[in-house]
């Protein structure tokens, strides 16, 4: 375990001073033996930190010369901004925008830019028809049955396993399983917050939050957002006085991808602690990592069980099974309560097959080339980009997940873009979608989660050039 530490640590610091430019195109590493002299590792680390670093497109070897750092396209476009919500702002619903981009939810003639979920070409449809099969039969009576309150005991098991890869170490009974990550979600709020109350969020955040917040009669504090480092913390220390919940996506948000500091995440925890505001962590994307380690979550850091622990398979492994879950701490009674009433059970056999589907391993095997298939598409994007958008353009550099923040020209209109767009058969995600504030106007996110085509370059180039006819 010390080896592994060691190994990760020094190749996730040798990546950050890649992607931030400190390390530049054409710069040569240090030689194996060299490595090992600096960090006190062994040979066959030393190497191991290289081939990793090579698997992430960051470095290549040239015989008899060494290592040498790749070209970073996403070094050619401009950082997105900070965003800098007003804390005065009125919620203004964008609901007619949603409706019209999830309109093509489902729709076989698009290219779903917009959807931020993964292609079912990048799942394991085959193994997990399999696990569907198995499911029926190892179930009493073949699944037709409720499953305990809590849900699946296998699931519960298998991702409290999981959770040492991030320092949770949970067991079973620390879970609970929900119908998807929105469904736990709505659990939390509903469990911790009365109309009038008022719940602080990254800006921008993923829309089904804000809807979720409006539909339960909550008003939305919207945070400054850096796009790599998430929320800034001073904000929220000024918002403390505001709030009585917090709902917060640390690693790798929708749509930014961005990645809160491990420092950044227990400041987070400790502040909110002090005061006694609960926090809802969305962690829905934290295993799809493009460094070789797992981040930590909030819930890393909780001492008082105030974090409220979110995640599902819908972005990694089966959208539409509805498999999620979530660690309570010390609002687990208020939560099942919640969950007996509303739903009494999940669907017992799409638990059972996540549930073997993790216990057979396949579940890693599976991770590892969609995460390397996920950063592929990120470097494919930003080259795209940055060769067929207008001048000016700006780009996040997300650390995993599934989205990319695309910033244009402060007088392009995304929704009207979206106009353009999808009468070429091409479906965007306007800005405006991830706020309830008038901001993001000139902004959009993008989807990783396609297979990458020749006729995906070409919808992406033709994307391009729609937005420069916007100026």
């Amino acid at each position: 375990m010390a080896k592994d530490f060691l190994y990760t640590t020094i190749t996730n610091g040798i990546a950050r001073q890649i992607r931030n430019g400190v390390l530049k195109a054409g710069d040569r590493l240090p030689s194996v033996r060299m490595l090992c002299l600096q960090h006190n590792i062994g040979m066959n680390t030393a190497k191991r930190v290289f081939m990793e670093l090579e698997a992430l497109s960051l470095i290549s070897s040239k015989p008899q010369s060494g290592y040498f750092v790749n070209l970073q396209p996403q070094l050619r476009l401009p950082l997105t901004a900070v965003s800098k919500p007003s804390a005065t702002g009125r919620n203004k619903e964008p609901d007619e925008l949603i409706r019209k981009v999830y309109a093509g939810l489902g729709k076989d003639d698009l290219t779903p830019f917009a959807i931020g979920s993964p292609s079912g070409k990048l799942l394991p449809l085959a193994k997990l028809n399999r696990e569907i099969a198995l499911a029926t039969r190892t179930l009493k009576a073949g699944g037709i049955g409720y499953e305990p309150l809590q849900g699946n005991v296998t699931l519960r098991r298998m991702i409290a396993a999981r959770s040492l890869a991030w320092g949770g170490n949970l067991d079973e009974n620390d879970l609970l399983t929900t119908a998807g990550g929105m469904n736990a979600l709505s659990f939390c709020m509903m469990a911790l917050s009365k109309p009038g109350d008022t719940i602080a969020m990254e800006s921008p955040c993923y829309p089904g939050s804000l809807q979720l917040a409006l539909s339960l009669g909550l008003k939305v504090l919207e945070l400054p957002t850096h796009p790599t480092k998430g929320i800034e913390i001073d904000a929220l220390k000024k918002a403390i006085p505001k709030i009585q919940l917090c709902l917060l996506a640390p690693n790798f948000n929708t749509p930014l991808g961005s990645h809160m500091p491990d420092e950044n995440k227990e400041a987070v925890v400790k502040l909110l602690a002090r005061h006694h505001i609960p926090l809802i962590e969305d962690d829905i994307y934290g295993d799809l990592h493009f460094d070789a380690q797992r981040p930590k979550c909030c819930k890393t850091f909780d001492k008082k069980g105030m974090v409220l622990w979110c995640s599902s398979a819908s972005k990694t492994l089966a959208p539409g099974y509805r498999v999620g879950w979530l660690a309570p701490g010390r609002y687990k009674e208020q939560i099942l309560k919640l969950k007996l009433v509303h739903a009494l059970s999940c669907t017992a056999i799409t638990q059972e097959a996540v549930a073997g589907f993790l216990k057979s391993g396949r579940y890693e095997n599976h991770l590892r080339q969609l995460r390397k298939t996920l950063q592929d598409n990120y470097q494919h994007y930003i080259r795209t980009i940055a060769e067929h958008f207008p001048a000016g353009t700006k780009t996040s550099r997300p650390q995993g997940g599934l989205s990319l923040w695309v910033e244009l020209n402060k007088n392009t209109s995304t929704t009207k873009l979206f106009e353009k767009a999808i009468k070429q058969k091409i479906s965007i995600a306007p800005g405006r979608m991830f706020t309830l504030q008038d901001q993001f106007e000139n902004c959009m996110r993008l989807s990783l989660g396609l297979p990458w085509t020749d006729n995906l370059e070409r919808q992406l180039q033709l994307l391009g050039k729609l937005a420069a006819t916007m100026r």
